[in-house]
């Protein structure tokens, strides 16, 4: 289970040193995606396979899972990391990000999202009141 906080950032190559904590999870190599929120979501490739599998059951013929197709996997780049534990961000993700360099890496769960500092600053605060109320109705068993 990937979680925490960390505040990496991005050099003028486009990459950045992935955190140490989160890394052993990618060992194999990073998938990473656009994802919602205008973030980077970084999958596993076994995780990335997973889903890949569960889109794939998707009926084609939706429009919705076309769009969601799309979005996620015609932008998405397989990258492993270099001898200092650092991956390249493709320019049309980080434009999709709007990375400057200043970034944060969150865990989540099962994957991992890449944000702007300041988008994740904006978003987190407008997203509190919602936290706060959240009840056993979202997730059950949760209080």
């Amino acid at each position: 289970m990937l979680s925490g906080r960390h505040n990496p950032k991005l050099d003028e190559k486009g990459r950045l040193i992935f955190p140490a904590k989160l890394r052993e999870d990618f060992a194999g190599g990073v998938v990473l995606a656009r994802g919602q929120e205008r973030c980077i979501n970084v999958y596993s490739a076994e995780e990335w396979a997973n889903l890949r599998n569960r889109m794939a059951q998707a009926s084609n013929s939706n429009a919705t899972v076309r769009a969601l197709t799309r979005h996620m996997f015609a932008e998405s780049e397989l990258e492993t990391f270099d001898g200092q534990g650092r991956i390249l961000i493709a320019a049309a993700l980080r434009d999709w990000a709007g990375l400057d360099k200043e970034l944060v890496v969150v865990g989540v769960l099962d994957h991992a999202e890449i944000w702007d500092r300041q988008a994740y600053e904006t978003y987190m605060a407008s997203t509190a009141e919602l936290f706060a109320s959240l009840d056993q109705e979202v997730i059950p068993g949760i209080d």
